[in-house]
């Protein structure tokens, strides 16, 4: 399961992590069974985990280490227990320093870090990623040599979403 931390609301992303019960809250017309909950026995991918709130921070970090959460308006707790893979485009040592992430949360997920360079920095990697992305088109995309030499001259500030965007 995948939950992008940085699309949702602040005021979302408990009931996206840990679900919620019918009537706990206004517009909660049914129950809604969370991310952690959808991931028991798999793995649960949290996309740009930097963006996620403070106080969603402290919630998870229980959950990780007690396996059970609460969802909003419930008094009975869920058991869960999932791989979590985390990631993020910003420095979160830096985020730790300014009081933007927490440390003990940071310790907590961070197993096996794995740093993937810019992708100005990994110029080879262009010509792999366009032929990756016109496969995964529905449509024919016919792109030459010339143009994917353009792409390699390009810093790619957005890194692959960006490059996949422009190949869309």
């Amino acid at each position: 399961f995948h939950l992008n931390c940085a699309e949702i609301s602040e005021n979302l992303v408990e009931s996206e992590l840990f679900g919620h019960e019918k009537g706990s809250f206004t517009g909660a017309t049914e129950k809604k069974i969370g991310k952690l909950a959808l991931a028991n026995g798999g793995t649960l991918f949290l996309d740009e985990i930097a963006t996620m709130p403070m106080s969603m921070q402290n919630k998870l970090l229980k959950a990780l280490d007690s396996k059970t959460f609460y969802p909003v308006g419930s008094s009975k707790p869920v058991k869960s227990e999932f791989t979590l893979i985390c990631a993020t485009c910003e420095d979160l040592f830096e985020k730790i320093h300014n009081k933007e992430f927490r440390k003990d949360l940071f310790f907590r997920i961070s197993g096996h870090n794995l740093e993937i360079p810019p992708l100005r920095e990994r110029k080879p990697d262009i010509a792999l990623l366009i032929k990756a992305f016109t496969k995964l088109s529905p449509r024919k995309i016919v792109i030459k040599q010339d143009a994917i030499d353009k792409c390699a001259d390009y810093s790619w500030p957005g890194n692959t979403r960006e490059l996949k965007k422009k190949v869309e």
